[in-house]
């Protein structure tokens, strides 16, 4: 692995404001002739898009169109890496570790970054999609492998995880490669009692647009709970609504005009 010499993940102790806290979403996931979600609707309203590769959606076309859609409204470009999972939408976990692994996040982000540079944009931060994301916050030995991956790529990157009570863990394994890390929560997800997203299949997993609405406030203010009521102490640096989530583009506007109205 390369030397690494940019700034590590830095401690994190107090509750952003909700100002500071991000807006992203999952975009670019369409493939061919099928579209999903409303990308051109939903660009304006966030600051952070997570762009599909090509593993679990997207193609040249649509990363092209996302790329430059994301340029125009001056918005962070992010690698949403997957599992090579097409037929699945990236939601299946696959026995992938290692070298093979690194190498399909590598290839991953030269596709976008090379588009994004060719338009006059840059990739900043890798977020993993799907199973691979959930895999990473289960194993550590898959988050070394997705940490190394990052951490020695060409360009220096940043990377998403998901935000837990256990984050100082992830932040002193990041230590060791020299990388970044930004904390998520997720508006439209429900939550375990142990920090964790609810399993897709499972009751509480998908939030409505109220529950939504109220879950981001929550996030917030730091008074997050478990679909059965636990309370959470995280501290995200960024908020996720899916791209592909019923009503995502009216969660989104009412979650930006939520974080930008002060309190009381």
């Amino acid at each position: 692995m390369k030397a690494v010499t940019r700034v590590v993940s830095r401690a994190r102790k107090k509750q952003p404001s909700p100002l500071s806290i991000k807006l992203n979403c999952d975009l670019g996931e369409g493939f061919g002739a099928y579209k999903m979600g409303c990308d051109e609707e939903i660009m304006p309203l966030i600051d952070c898009a997570n762009v599909a590769c090509g593993y679990h959606g997207g193609d040249p076309r649509i990363i092209r169109e996302t790329v430059k859609l994301a340029k125009r409204h001056k918005v962070e470009i992010g690698a949403h890496v997957a599992y090579p999972d097409l037929q699945g939408f990236g939601r299946r976990s696959m026995n992938l570790r290692g070298q093979e692994l690194i190498d399909c996040i590598h290839y991953q982000i030269s596709a976008l970054d090379g588009m994004a540079r060719t338009y006059g944009g840059r990739v900043t931060y890798v977020k993993p999609h799907g199973a691979l994301y959930n895999d990473m916050n289960t194993s550590a030995e898959l988050e070394r492998t997705i940490m190394q991956a990052v951490a020695s790529y060409y360009r220096s990157l940043e990377l998403v995880m998901l935000a837990t009570p256990r984050d100082k863990k992830s932040v002193a394994t990041a230590f060791d490669y020299g990388l970044s890390l930004r904390f998520e929560a997720f508006a439209d997800r429900g939550y375990t009692r142990a920090g964790y997203l609810v399993p897709r299949d499972k009751p509480g997993a998908l939030l409505d647009l109220e529950a939504a609405i109220a879950q981001a406030k929550a996030i917030a203010s730091g008074t997050l709970r478990s679909v059965k009521g636990h309370k959470l102490n995280i501290v995200p640096d960024t908020l996720c609504v899916h791209g592909d989530t019923p009503a995502a583009l009216e969660m989104l506007r009412a979650i930006r005009t939520a974080l930008q109205t002060p309190a009381g």
